[in-house]
């Protein structure tokens, strides 16, 4: 079976999580049988070139993986000359919004089996977000019945409904969830009373809300190290953070250290003692998993898949407002070292728990070849 994917960026050495790292545990975990073709841009996430990447032609990303990443004016000629030319089974269409890899295969390209992996955009909080633009989209993917002519794949029920209630209960649509990068649970970060490192490993963007942990921390009275890692996706949002930065007590220490290389995740996770990222909105979260995996516990919105931490010992989900926060921030500072590896021990069962990769094979089966 030859799967061709779309989606605007697949980057090599990318790790913020989202629809990329989506993509690329995807491919490293369900192969057997298959051949991937991903077409996608060669830029990244800031429009910058990609650099050390072979452009314009397809290259192996792995055994069962090629990538063309596409440099051009012409890309809506190229994809659809490739996607005619290679013929796949399945065209699994990565996103909504973008004209070149998400509408042109959508409309003007041919597949047996055309799947739409929405991938969180249809969440509240993201189409809250270029509102405009992204309503004006699915009005003429509405108007043109786009919802008889595809599968849609929701990667939990909570965005089986969000696409239902865009597209209509008539939809076809399979829920499969995300692979996730398998951790080990390491050996917990000593810890001290009063004594906090904090990390986040994200896209620097609103949706993540590092202003808002920075505005809680100045309600802090520990002294708290906050790490952040990932590439700065609005510049105008990281403005506003390092002016928030600049009004942090003389207790808080903020470092930002650009994005994290995959080979040096575990390293980076082993020197933290919680992980904290109170997304707006997030339909897997490929960086919590990973942390909990660590036996990193988690401060998270309750806008993720990942609740009733704090009954599981294994963080705390918390409302998205500056106190709570603060509070849920205190509280982990306030540890001492045996009160806080009951929570290392609880975020790392926790992820054991919840990932089931077996029953995630037979989603894809179904989602990739079963008719519905």
């Amino acid at each position: 079976m030859t799967v061709f994917i779309t989606i605007p960026w697949f980057l090599p050495a990318y790790r913020a999580g989202g629809p990329i790292q989506s993509i690329a545990n995807l491919v490293g975990h369900f192969n057997e049988n298959i051949e991937y073709s991903i077409f996608c841009g060669a830029t990244d996430l800031n429009c910058e070139t990609l650099e050390g990447v072979v452009k314009n032609e397809w290259t192996a990303h792995n055994a069962y993986t090629q990538v063309w990443y596409a440099q051009s004016e012409q890309i809506s000629n190229i994809i659809c000359r490739e996607i005619e030319r290679i013929k796949p089974d399945v065209l699994y269409i990565v996103g909504l919004f973008s004209w070149h890899f998400n509408i042109v295969p959508l409309l003007f390209c041919k597949a047996p089996r055309k799947i739409i992996s929405v991938r969180g955009m249809l969440h509240p909080g993201a189409l809250s977000q270029k509102k405009f633009k992204k309503r004006l989209f699915l009005k003429g993917l509405k108007i043109i019945g786009i919802a008889k002519k595809v599968i849609f794949h929701a990667t939990n029920d909570e965005e089986k409904q969000f696409i239902e209630n865009e597209f209509g209960a008539t939809a076809k649509v399979i829920v499969a969830s995300n692979f996730s990068k398998q951790i080990q649970a390491q050996q917990p970060f000593a810890k001290k009373e009063n004594h906090l490192t904090l990390v986040t490993i994200a896209l620097i963007s609103p949706m993540k809300n590092h202003l808002l942990v920075l505005q809680a921390l100045q309600q802090c009275t520990a002294f708290i190290d906050y790490n952040i890692y990932g590439p700065i996706k609005e510049k105008a949002y990281w403005q506003d953070c390092l002016t928030a930065i600049t009004v942090l007590p003389p207790n808080i220490k903020v470092t930002y250290h650009g994005d994290v290389q995959p080979h040096l995740l575990e390293k980076t996770l082993s020197l933290q003692h919680v992980f904290i990222m109170p997304s707006k909105s997030e339909n897997f979260g490929h960086a919590i998993v990973e942390a909990l995996g660590a036996g990193k516990p988690v401060i998270t919105s309750h806008n993720t898949p990942w609740n009733n931490l704090e009954v599981n010992t294994a963080g705390i989900n918390v409302n998205t407002e500056v106190n709570e926060l603060a509070n849920a921030i205190s509280f982990f500072a306030s540890q001492n070292e045996v009160s806080y590896n009951q929570f290392t021990k609880g975020a790392a069962d926790y992820a054991q728990q919840h990932l089931h990769t077996t029953q995630i094979m037979k989603e894809y089966k179904r989602l990739f070849f079963e008719e519905i």
